[in-house]
Formats: C-alpha cells, sequence, structure tokens
C-alpha cells in the first residue's frame, strides 16, 4: 500500500466527522449523553449523602511524618502514609533514583518482553527474591497488578481457592478473574478453614489466599495454623505482605519471618510502594516455575509499561538498605515499644496499635 493510499484511507473518517450530522441524531445523541450524566450525578449524590466521599488533601511538601498541606498553616502530623520506613525522602533513595533517571532516562515506552526490560530491572527482581529467600521474582507497575495476574495464571476450573473474608480488594478482584472454585472462610478463623479446605478435597491444585496484615485493623494472620492445615491437605499458602515487608520480623522480610514459616510459604505478592522506597509497583516472589509461567501469561505484566528507572532505582536502593543491615527494620519495633499507653507498653508484635499510627508514633518517638 502507497502512502498516499494509507493517508486516504486514514482521513476518511476525518471527512465523515466533519460532515453536519442530522438534526434528529443530534437531538438523539445529546439526550443520551444527558442522561448519562444524570446517571453520574445521582451516584456522586449518593455517596456524598451515604459521608463516603473521598477528598484529596494537596500536600506541597515530601512525605515524612510531618508534611505541609495546602491550605494548613505549620507542619501537618501525617497519621495515614504507608512510609513506614521513612524511605521515601531518604537521601540514599533520592539519589539513586535521580542517578537511574539520568543514566536510563524518564521510561520505557514498552511493554517488559518488547524492549521495555533493562538490567536495573533484573537487578531488582533479583534482590527482593534474595530478599524474601524466594527462587525468583517478577515486577510488576503496583500490586494491585500483582494480585490480578496470579490467580488467573495459577488456578483453572478444577482447583480451588480459600480467602480470607477481609482480604484486600485487589485480592477480591484478582480472585474472581480465576476460574477456580472459591470458598470464603471467615476472618482468621481455623476451624472454619479447615471445614472449607475438607469441601474442597476434590480439587486438583489448592490455594490458601491471606493477607500477612490486615492494614484496617493491624490482625496479623495466624499463618503458624494456616501452614500446618495447608500440610495436612495438600494445599499452598499465597500471602500479601504490602502492610508487612520492610519492618516485621528480625530483619524486616515481614509475616512470614515474624512468625517462622518463610520456608512454608509458598507465594508472596508485595509492593515497592509502601515502606520500600514508597514510589510505586509491586511484585511476586515464589517458585522459578511459576514466576516463568507468569512471565509468559500474566496480563496486567504483558499488557503494561515496564516501571520507569526512577522508581527502579529508588527501590533498588531502599531494598540494598534493608540487605545490608537489619537495623532500619528493628527502629521501628523499638520506637514503638517506647509508647506507653495507659502504663503499659504496646506490643509491636501483637499488633495493639492500628498500622494508621505508625507515622504518627515516628513523629513522637524521632526519626
Amino acid at each position: 500500500m502507497s502512502l498516499r493510499t494509507a493517508a486516504r484511507l486514514l482521513s476518511a473518517p476525518l471527512r465523515r466527522v466533519a460532515q453536519p450530522r442530522a438534526a434528529g441524531a443530534s437531538r438523539a445523541y445529546a439526550a443520551a449523553a444527558q442522561a448519562a450524566l444524570s446517571v453520574l450525578e445521582s451516584e456522586l449524590d449518593a455517596i456524598r449523602t451515604a459521608g463516603t466521599w473521598k477528598g484529596e488533601r494537596v500536600i506541597t511538601s515530601r512525605q515524612g511524618p510531618r508534611i505541609s498541606v495546602d491550605g494548613s498553616r505549620g507542619d501537618i502530623l501525617n497519621f495515614c502514609a504507608n512510609n513506614y520506613l521513612g524511605l521515601s525522602s531518604h537521601p540514599e533513595v533520592v539519589k539513586a533514583g535521580i542517578e537511574a533517571l539520568q543514566k536510563y532516562g524518564a521510561g520505557l515506552s514498552s511493554v517488559r518482553f518488547i524492549c521495555g526490560t533493562q538490567s536495573i530491572h533484573k537487578n531488582l527482581e533479583e534482590k527482593l527474591a534474595q530478599f524474601h529467600e524466594r527462587e525468583d521474582c517478577i515486577l510488576y507497575a503496583s500490586c494491585f497488578d500483582a494480585n490480578a495476574g496470579l490467580f488467573e495464571v495459577l488456578l483453572g476450573p478444577d482447583d480451588a481457592v480459600l480467602s480470607d473474608e477481609l482480604n484486600h480488594a485487589s485480592i477480591i478482584d484478582g480472585i474472581r478473574l480465576c476460574r477456580a472454585k472459591r470458598f470464603r472462610y471467615k476472618h482468621m478463623d481455623l476451624n472454619d478453614l479447615e471445614e472449607k479446605l475438607k469441601e474442597s478435597q476434590s480439587s486438583r491444585l489448592r490455594l490458601v489466599v491471606t493477607d500477612g496484615v490486615f492494614s484496617m485493623d493491624g490482625d496479623v494472620a495466624p499463618l503458624q495454623g494456616i501452614c500446618d492445615l495447608a500440610e495436612q491437605y495438600g494445599a499452598l499458602v499465597f500471602i500479601d505482605e504490602c502492610h508487612a515487608t520492610g519492618f516485621l520480623g528480625p530483619r524486616g522480610r515481614g509475616t512470614d519471618e515474624l512468625l517462622g514459616v518463610m520456608d512454608r510459604v509458598h507465594i508472596v505478592n508485595s509492593t515497592l510502594g509502601k515502606a520500600l522506597g514508597g514510589a510505586a509497583g509491586g511484585y511476586t516472589v515464589g517458585p522459578k516455575a511459576l514466576i516463568e509461567l507468569l512471565r509468559q501469561r500474566s496480563r496486567p505484566y504483558l499488557f503494561s509499561n515496564s516501571l520507569p528507572p526512577p522508581v527502579v532505582g529508588c527501590a533498588t536502593r531502599a531494598v540494598e538498605l534493608l540487605l545490608a543491615s537489619n537495623e532500619i527494620a528493628q527502629s521501628m519495633a523499638a520506637k514503638t515499644m517506647r509508647l506507653d499507653w495507659s502504663g503499659r507498653s504496646v506490643i509491636f508484635v501483637d499488633w495493639i496499635i492500628p498500622f494508621s499510627l505508625i507515622a504518627l508514633l515516628l513523629s513522637f518517638c524521632g526519626k
């Protein structure tokens, strides 16, 4: 096809758009658009009436325990960020991001399997696998994507997934994409989980799915009991560690390290957007065969742009800091133990305090 022919074909739709619509068609289009807007406004009004409207507070400073917020005078104590270790503004993390930007550019303009994989992506995956003591790792644009990409690939109609009823929305959405039989057990209820395991014994594969730490209440999943049941009934164990990676456990490896079951949990999903620099990105670590299969079939991985080099640079440095020393992870527990409520120490391991107060605790206890 000649360039002239291609140009003529491409311009044909534009010529059609330029022609005036019939009056009747225009009125019908306008009526349909107005009806759609009415539906949207009704939905928005319902959100406001329910008291669940989510406003955005504009921060005019770096992320941290104390921040500047547009419209407020003076520093504001930040109760709600997930910057658990303060690494989002750590000088070495910021410097690494700048260096990656200068050396590797702003972005890849591509997905991983076409021309979007750089040496820094492979390096970060290796370090995350080392950090979690798993065979391999695959990066995603977010942990939401990691959860969306896992279950559809791993589980088919002959399999079963057993999910805690209070699991994160991304886990729920990811499970909806797979064709496995679904069993929802009561929150952290091992007796109910065992019943569901008995009900699903005819399945080919069974996967027990739980948050390591449930972010809304700070509950820590009973992983020892979950692993015991999984081994008894021949199931696999998956945990989402977004609210544990970097600071739970003696070395900050997460809930599985805290509870002594790192060698019994088969798959871990987590994020780079919280303790590990706070920028963006998520990942899956687990058996090499699973990670290779995800690279071949996981749709969020195959059809999403690669993580930008500055994000990769920041996350890599954050992971390196944690690999080099346990001090950063242990400082979180030490600071939390220093706070005293009603004459008793707050025990970090038991999560008496909700996660939303972590940033405030850091503010009171010093950086």
